[in-house]
């Protein structure tokens, strides 16, 4: 939608970050699934961020198409930009973007309400169910 997302809006309560690409058919639409059961399983939403790692072919309409396809139209922001604008934010979360030779990470993170990188999670090896307690301890701090 254009509007700048920055993680200071976002403080004062936990929040998810992923990094994802529309086009993506192996672990991002997993990676979505899994926010989606852990936001379910907590019965309420959070701010879930979802990062583009393929900033030069996803588009706002991709991005949408994407999230509605997730049934997360709503519930997370597809975040764009250019790979310049994005760079910062792969360094920050030691993620590497998709390349011609290399996939990108399928990662997601809990950051606590002080903007801190709490918990990460791959793919395979976690639940929406061990997502939902993370949640749930860092909303008790």
């Amino acid at each position: 939608d254009g509007r700048l997302a920055t993680d200071r809006a976002l403080r004062g309560r936990p929040f998810l970050v992923t990094f994802v690409c529309a086009s993506c058919d192996e672990s991002c639409g997993p990676q979505l699934q899994l926010i989606r059961g852990a936001l379910d399983d907590v019965g309420r939403d959070i701010p879930v961020l979802a990062v583009t790692v393929q900033p030069e072919t996803d588009t706002p309409e991709r991005a949408r198409t994407f999230l509605l396809e997730q049934y997360m139209t709503g519930r997370a922001r597809f975040l764009l930009g250019t790979p310049r604008e994005l760079e910062p934010v792969y360094k920050g979360f030691f993620v590497q973007r998709q390349t011609d030779e290399q996939e990108h990470h399928a990662r997601v993170v809990l950051v606590d309400a002080e903007g801190f990188q709490r918990v990460g999670y791959n793919l395979e090896s976690s639940t929406s169910e061990n997502i939902a307690h993370d949640i749930g301890v860092l909303e008790k701090k």
